[in-house]
Parts: C-alpha cells; sequence; structure tokens
C-alpha cells in the first residue's frame, strides 16, 4: 500500500510545515489538488506552488488536474517537478492520446472518474495509465463523506488489471481505508483525516496499521 496524502486541507497560508512533516513520516507521494474554478467550482493554486514544495524534500509530487483543457497545464506541473499527473475522463475526449503524451516527456500518467462516471472510462484506457484514480467522493471540497459503491468501480478495474496502480481519493481515514483496500485499491489520498490529526507522523502510522 501505498499513501499520498493531500495538501488541499492544510491551512493555505502555510503548505510547508505539514509538508515537511509528511516527509518526515515517510510518505510514498505528494498529492497536489489543482481546481481552476470551471471543472470544479473551487480555485487552488498553480505550478508555482507545485515548485516550491517540490524542493522541501525528495517526496515525489503527483497533481490531480480538476481542470477543464487538463492538457494546457501538463508542461508547466511537469517542469515543477511532478513524476505523475492525473486528469480527468469527464474533462477530455482524448484521454488515451494525453495519457500516450505523458508517458512520452517521462512522467507517469493517471486517469481519474467521479463518482457518477461509469468504470468503463478506465477500462478503455487501461494500455495507457499507470495509474487509475476512483473518486470516492465529489470533487471539489475537502471533508466530504465517503462513498462506498464508487468501491464496485476499484473491485471491477482490479478484476482486470491485478497489477495496475488503483488510487482512492476522498473520505480516506482509518475505517475507509479498510474497505479500500479490501475492494483492491493500493494506494490512498488522504487529506482532512490527517489535516485534523493532532500529529500528522501519528495520523500516518494510524493510516498504515489500518492497512495491515
Amino acid at each position: 500500500m501505498k499513501l499520498a496524502p493531500s495538501i488541499l486541507s492544510f491551512p493555505p497560508d502555510n503548505f510547508r510545515d505539514p509538508v515537511r512533516q509528511l516527509h518526515g513520516a515517510q510518505v510514498d507521494w505528494i498529492h497536489l489538488d489543482v481546481m481552476d474554478g470551471q471543472f470544479v467550482p473551487p480555485i487552488t493554486f498553480g505550478a508555482d506552488l507545485a515548485a516550491a514544495i517540490g524542493k522541501l524534500g525528495a517526496v515525489p509530487m503527483e497533481v490531480h488536474l480538476m481542470t477543464k483543457s487538463p492538457e494546457a497545464h501538463f508542461d508547466a506541473f511537469i517542469e515543477a517537478g511532478c513524476q505523475r499527473v492525473i486528469f480527468h475522463a469527464e474533462a477530455t475526449a482524448h484521454a488515451h492520446f494525453h495519457c500516450a503524451a505523458l508517458r512520452k516527456r517521462g512522467v507517469q500518467s493517471g486517469v481519474a472518474i467521479n463518482p457518477a462516471t461509469p468504470v468503463e472510462a478506465i477500462l478503455a484506457v487501461l494500455d495507457a495509465i499507470d495509474v487509475a484514480l476512483v473518486m470516492t467522493v465529489n470533487p471539489g471540497w475537502g471533508g466530504q463523506a465517503f462513498i462506498a459503491s464508487c468501491l464496485d468501480k476499484v473491485r471491477k478495474i482490479r478484476s482486470v488489471a491485478p497489477s495496475l496502480d488503483i488510487e482512492v481519493d476522498g473520505g480516506i481515514d482509518p475505517n475507509t481505508i479498510r474497505s479500500a483496500r479490501d475492494a483492491g485499491a493500493n494506494v490512498f489520498v488522504s487529506g482532512s483525516y490527517l489535516a485534523k490529526a493532532t500529529n500528522i507522523q501519528q495520523g500516518v502510522q494510524e493510516l498504515r496499521a489500518a492497512c495491515g
């Protein structure tokens, strides 16, 4: 199992301290939620912040583009140091093409799907992705309740792609992480749970322990 904590729920005026603590907790990825105010209502941050976070340590960064025309942002985030770029199947008619383009740039490619999107959107690009991201909340806001029915998509993807990284994002805590693991997920995005934890390192340890 791999942990990819999101910084979205941490105070926006000070991302550096929690990111350093996540590095100290030896997480596997730093997850950057980028929103443009169009694909989802909120607006978060851009590649400049990603570059600054990348200078804080050696933990790799993945960017989750919740944006329209995600391909317009690929270069900026790759140049900022992101080693994995995930975009939404709902945002483009050319997901397979964009995944191939990302791999040619030397980074991992990923496609995300919203709770209402059929799993076939992922199955159609299995040969072009390094990670499938199944949203277990509706994208755009941290702190939402976990949608357990989304795990049916995880089970389906795992049944046809036994070695693929399957990531779940939304409402992940020590209880829901077990259900997601049992469904076949192996990469877990957690934001609100860690932001509310008294100690980030302890929160990371609790998530790992819950996954066995």
